[in-house]
């Protein structure tokens, strides 16, 4: 949480702290207000802001995303299990990148889209074809 900290919005904040705790495995670090408009939460080393949407529609309203996250997680076949288990949407089946990253796509509970991820070997940018940025 030193670089950055996402806000991601919902309609409902206590729902969609159940949900990515259930479907995810979050876990609340703090929440604020009453009702509850806000909270923190975080898996592993990522933490985010889980806030009330207030005015802004959220993905699925909107009926197309807005962003996307990742989320490193140590064990992802067992993270993709748990999310299927939960019911959760997957949209990208679990797979290996041309960069060296093992993940899945899934949706949340408000059309958010995340992507969970574990690094599984060290691709060279230009083995992929990217190209490095000269400074």
């Amino acid at each position: 949480m030193d670089t950055v900290l996402p806000h991601i919005f919902y309609q409902n904040v206590n729902d969609a702290l159940e949900w990515l705790r259930a479907a995810f495995g979050f876990m609340e670090h703090y929440r604020y207000g009453n009702p509850v408009s806000g909270a923190q939460v975080y898996l592993g080393d990522a933490y985010m802001m889980v806030s009330r949407a207030r005015g802004k529609a959220t993905p699925k309203e909107l009926g197309y995303g807005t962003q996307s996250l990742t989320v490193f997680v140590d064990d992802v076949d067992a993270h993709y299990a748990r999310a299927k288990l939960a019911g959760v949407r997957i949209v990208e089946d679990l797979h290996e990148t041309a960069y060296g990253e093992r993940q899945y796509g899934a949706e949340d509970c408000e059309g958010h889209h995340w992507l969970f991820s574990q690094h599984v070997q060290d691709v060279s940018p230009d083995e992929w074809g990217a190209t490095i940025a000269q400074s």
